[in-house]
């Protein structure tokens, strides 16, 4: 029986994604604290420039800094979000190749019904990208079918199938890497925000039992945190529930054009050798 060799995917090009998302958050972090020092906590946002005294009337920037310490933190997450959303459009970018995914796809499959080998595998170079390689890693084992010997037609169409599968595996973590961390960040923008609003609260109900018209700043500061947490918790876990959604769907329509090349390929392998079945 002769052993054959499964055809590696070809190389990788263009972006793939930043693996190290630890050093994002920590920049984002970063960024968001100098927010909320110099740019919401600006003195020039508050009566008589004193930040820890009341707001110029009307004035946002000088509210959402009454939010407290959890503002950065949910902007922190927000930004997060953002970051990692460019970084995954990119990615995803890449590995749709430079086509059209639907006209690659037909156009593959009208060349294997053509039994065009080569004009599949310049298609796939053309197009580069997850798709392309997974399809040029499938041809590959179809070639190196067409040449062995000792194996039966159900054991090459397997062949095949395990070399798209395999080339198929490699891809899916480019793909994936780093929705997990907005996954979590959908449910921690809405924590953070819930965080923030029962801080701001016990500020509020402090400031009532204390009592006396004195309180009033008090109690309206522990009313702004609160509203102004849970506004934007609520920013960060739809921002993040929208971009986790675009991006697994834009992953499951690669994933089904995936396989359907791969089951063409396999199909075109069988119907071109019925003879050795």
């Amino acid at each position: 029986m002769a052993t054959t060799k499964t055809a590696s995917p070809k190389k990788k090009q263009g972006f793939q994604g930043i693996r190290g998302a630890f050093w994002i958050i920590v920049i984002c972090f970063l960024i968001a604290v100098c927010i909320y020092k110099f740019i919401l906590g600006n003195p020039a946002n508050f009566v008589n420039g004193d930040t820890n005294g009341a707001v110029l009337n009307g004035n946002l920037l000088g509210t959402i800094y009454k939010g407290g310490i959890v503002v950065p933190v949910i902007h922190t997450l927000l930004l997060t979000v953002i970051a990692l959303s460019v970084e995954r459009w990119l990615a995803l970018r890449t590995a749709f190749g430079k086509g059209s995914l639907t006209k690659f796809v037909a156009n593959v499959k009208e060349a294997l019904n053509q039994k065009d080998f080569s004009k599949a595998k310049d298609l796939c170079n053309k197009m580069k990208g997850s798709v392309a390689n997974v399809v040029l890693a499938s041809l590959n084992a179809y070639d190196e079918m067409e040449n062995a010997h000792g194996l039966k037609m159900s054991q090459k169409v397997a062949k095949i199938q395990q070399a798209h599968e395999e080339a198929t595996q490699l891809e899916m973590p480019t793909l994936q890497m780093n929705l997990p961390i907005i996954a979590t960040i959908v449910t921690l923008g809405t924590l953070t925000g819930l965080l923030g609003t029962v801080t701001g609260m016990i500020k509020s109900f402090a400031a009532l039992a204390a009592g006396g018209g004195g309180d009033s700043l008090q109690l309206s500061a522990g009313i702004s945190e609160a509203l102004i947490n849970t506004a934007f918790g609520i920013l960060t876990s739809w921002c993040a529930v929208v971009a986790y959604n675009y991006f697994t769907n834009k992953i499951d329509k690669l994933t089904y054009a995936l396989d359907e090349v791969g089951y063409s390929i396999a199909q075109t392998y069988e119907a071109n050798h019925t003879d050795e079945a």
